[in-house]
């Protein structure tokens, strides 16, 4: 299913993060445990971060595409940031955390975006 890339947010760093609101896999997606500050693997799921579009396959019929490249990217400290280096951090870290949240937060805030009870996801290794 196409996700408009109004709902999304792409933020760069060591381990990159696909943020998507209101996703129709929000459902099928694993509540990520992380009591040692690790995100999980989400088994059975597979991330394609490519410059035109970000493919998010999981199990069965469940998945996702993001026009990435009309989607906003940011670093780390919130700046713009570009999504050519996203892909390239993505390809680096082996994969991307997605997680899937009812709407997309104002600020960023990890703990509290994992610690929830309504974010869904992991890290989603790539193809």
């Amino acid at each position: 299913m196409l996700l408009d890339a109004e709902k999304t947010l792409f933020v760069r760093g060591a381990t990159p993060v696909l943020l998507p609101a209101g996703a129709p896999v929000h459902d099928a997606l694993p509540v990520p445990a992380a009591p040692d500050g690790a995100v999980p693997v989400c088994e059975g799921w597979s991330i394609a971060p490519r410059l035109t579009l970000c493919v998010v396959d999981g199990p069965g019929d469940h998945g996702l595409v993001v026009p990435a490249l009309a989607a906003p990217v940011i670093d780390a400290r919130g700046a713009p940031g570009d999504m050519g280096d996203w892909c390239a951090d993505a390809e680096a870290a082996g994969g991307a955390v997605v997680l899937s949240l009812d709407r997309l937060p104002e600020t960023l805030d990890w703990s509290a975006l994992l610690s929830s009870g309504t974010t869904r996801g992991g890290f989603l290794p790539a193809l």
